[in-house]
């Protein structure tokens, strides 16, 4: 059965990441892209290109292409517009994205460089908006709603190929008789008698489909990702002719969908921009031949958000220095502050 390559482009924030990584993956699309957008946090006064496709934003410096980052939409916590301080443009309207991240707070700051243009904002705000509408496509969904009228309620780009009958989901000692819907981005179950008692299985999340021996006979036994919980859900199909059908449709479609994933993010931009490919040719020659290991910056703590702090922290007497220091936030300590310092110097 395909698997995929793990999808981290919508659930990770990253810094300073390789061209390779700025690539699209499959099924990623470019939806809109500013070239004169400074990114006010962590590099003010440098110009920089702004790309935003169905699964994440990306920053580049137009100088230095080296310097990036990366921020998937499932990480945003909060999108504003606020007054922000740009060395290029002064005092104006900015855009602040709040993320979290492994249990980590990143604030970023974007600025558009072109007077008078609401792009930034409308472009941002609107995709991430249609990113946090269409989960079903990327997410496993249990007791939702679903089913309508014995029929799937099917999402804007989905289609069925087949519905079986006559499904035991073994989940509980008895089963439950239920219907399997298999479309081209997920696997539904429904039980018969509650529409309710259901579950829905995207093929992003699915990580093996596979016949197994069990209690009830040879059942269809589907693993899904670590991501998405590692559920491990069984289903018997008699005979086991049509079982074995089923399996290979699951795994067929699988496959197809490995190789173009539908994401399900729909934005329409009137101005196509170029494509991410045409625009990073030049970028990377660049990024070859700049180097200069003494101008790196630690762009972790450049964008950390340290909650809404307005004032310092009481001091505290630190038995480790010998000395008064500032009340470490919780889950900090001087060791782990000094390994940070560590890897920056090394």
């Amino acid at each position: 059965m395909a698997t995929f390559d793990a999808l981290w482009e919508d659930r990770d924030v990253r810094f300073d990441i390789s061209p390779q990584q700025m690539k699209m993956r499959p099924g990623e699309i470019l939806i809109d892209r500013l070239d004169s957008v400074e990114d006010t946090k962590g590099n003010n006064g440098d110009r920089g290109r702004l790309i935003i496709t169905n699964l994440r934003i990306i920053w580049h410096s137009q100088t230095l292409p080296r310097v990036n980052l990366s921020v998937g939409y499932n990480c945003i916590v909060n999108i504003t517009t606020r007054t922000a301080n740009s060395k290029l443009r002064g005092q104006t309207e900015a855009l602040y994205i709040l993320t979290r991240c492994n249990n980590t707070r990143f604030e970023f700051i974007f600025t558009n460089l072109v007077p008078g243009s609401p792009r930034l904002f409308t472009s941002v705000i609107s995709v991430h908006r249609a990113y946090e509408t269409s989960k079903m496509y990327r997410d496993l969904k249990l007791r939702g709603a679903l089913i309508n009228n014995k029929q799937l309620k099917l999402l804007p780009q989905e289609q069925v190929y087949d519905q079986i009958n006559g499904v035991w989901n073994l989940s509980s000692d008895q089963g439950n008789l239920g219907t399997f819907f298999i479309t081209n981005v997920r696997l539904v179950w429904h039980a018969n008698m509650n529409d309710s008692f259901n579950v829905s299985v995207p093929y992003l999340q699915m990580r093996t489909v596979k016949i197994r021996d069990s209690k009830f006979g040879l059942a269809l036994v589907l693993e899904t990702s670590v991501q998405s919980g590692g559920y491990v859900l069984g289903f018997r199909i008699d005979p086991v002719e049509k079982l074995q059908e089923v399996v290979k449709e699951i795994q067929s479609l699988h496959r197809v969908y490995s190789a173009s994933p539908v994401f399900g993010v729909e934005f329409e931009n009137e101005d196509k921009p170029q494509g991410l490919e045409d625009l990073m040719i030049e970028t990377v020659q660049d990024d070859v031949e700049i180097v200069n290991e003494d101008e790196q910056s630690d762009a972790f703590a450049a964008y950390f958000a340290d909650g809404d702090k307005q004032k310092d922290r009481p001091p505290v007497y630190s038995e480790e220095l010998g000395l008064a220091i500032e009340k470490l936030k919780d889950g900090f300590t001087l060791s782990g502050l000094w390994e940070v310092m560590d890897q920056k110097s090394s």
